[in-house]
């Protein structure tokens, strides 16, 4: 059966597949130029109506982003977290309310574009006030904007979420050679076959809490962190990105690898016990180079069923198979921590 198209003329013939140009004298009815939605209403009386209608705009979406200034101690940090809308709907929302969810909403499918969350928008008049209020909503968090805004087709805007003043963070440095060892265990000409050079990692911790200045839950989105040099120019230190954080929740910050204080993780002994049973030595040594102090966390992870024979320094316990060694390092000084451990399988 031919499924082509077909062009029937005035005097009654047919040409099947034609090529060219096909004109059409006038629109037919009900037949719309360009992409466009309509509805049909049913209701019980003439006249106009008012009518709200609630859909999920795919092209219009949003996202977090946090920016802390660390003070001159880096004991505390100024921290504001910006909402970046994105409108790519094609339509303009003139004086909406706008009311953000956050949470890992599930979607069947999802359709590409900017990565965000979609949002729902409401044109309601009301006086413009640039701030959020956040309340639990299901499983999920909601931040309404108290005031309105407009949002116009094709725009990308910036509007205050959340800012805290005085929050106080802990910053570490944290030796764990387990983290990325297809990365920093590459080894240099002439070293040894068991010995490699490890990074230390500026982790930045803080509380969510109000006790700390803090307490809202905060959606997911990038952190980055800056503090003022001498001349009172902001600089970047690095940036990370969280995941949505409840309240009274620690915020981890991975934000880049210490310049100063260097790692070395050497094994120093291997011994095969039985045809299940092995020993190891590792000395791990910290060198810090800058002019101050410095603490440091060494992480080691095993596997299998393990056992410490031996230690040079104290250790806390993490999980089944990792324990940390919290050291200090003297300015211009180094540290080496040594530990056997027999493993079974």
């Amino acid at each position: 059966m031919y499924q082509g198209l077909v062009v029937r003329l005035k005097d009654g013939r047919l040409i099947l597949n034609p090529t060219g140009q096909i004109e059409l004298g006038e629109l037919p009815e009900g037949l719309v130029s360009r992409p466009s939605l309509l509805w049909k209403l049913d209701v019980d009386r003439a006249g106009a109506h008012n009518t709200q209608v609630s859909y999920i705009a795919n092209a219009i979406t949003w996202k977090a982003d946090y920016v802390a200034v660390v003070n001159k101690d880096e004991t505390m940090v100024d921290i504001t977290g910006w909402v970046t809308l994105d409108n790519r709907s094609g339509a303009t929302y003139t004086d909406a309310q706008l009311q953000l969810m956050a949470g890992d909403v599930r979607r069947v499918q999802e359709a590409p574009g900017m990565a965000g969350v979609p949002m729902e928008a409401m044109a309601m008049k009301r006086a413009a006030a640039p701030q959020f209020e956040e309340q639990a909503f299901f499983e999920y968090h909601l931040y309404t904007l108290q005031g309105t805004t407009t949002i116009r087709d094709n725009e990308t805007k910036q509007m205050t979420l959340l800012s805290a003043a005085d929050v106080k963070v802990t910053r570490k440095l944290v030796l764990d050679a387990g983290r990325r060892w297809w990365i920093q265990g590459i080894r240099a000409p002439g070293m040894g076959g068991d010995t490699q050079n490890v990074k230390l990692n500026i982790v930045v911790e803080m509380r969510n809490s109000k006790e700390n200045n803090m307490g809202m839950p905060l959606p997911k989105g990038k952190v980055r962190l800056y503090k003022a040099d001498d001349r009172g120019n902001l600089q970047f230190l690095g940036e990370d990105l969280i995941d949505h954080t409840p309240k009274d929740e620690l915020v981890r910050l991975y934000i880049g690898d210490a310049f100063d204080v260097v790692g070395e993780r050497k094994r120093t002994d291997f011994k095969q016990i039985s045809d299940r049973v092995i020993e190891e030595t590792y000395e791990i040594t910290v060198r810090n180079h800058k002019e101050t102090d410095v603490s440091v966390w060494i992480v080691e992870h095993f596997w299998g069923e393990w056992q410490i024979l031996n230690n040079s320094h104290q250790y806390n316990k993490l999980d089944a198979h990792t324990i940390e060694f919290p050291v200090k390092v003297e300015r211009n000084g180094q540290v080496k921590v040594t530990y056997t451990v027999r493993t079974r399988w």
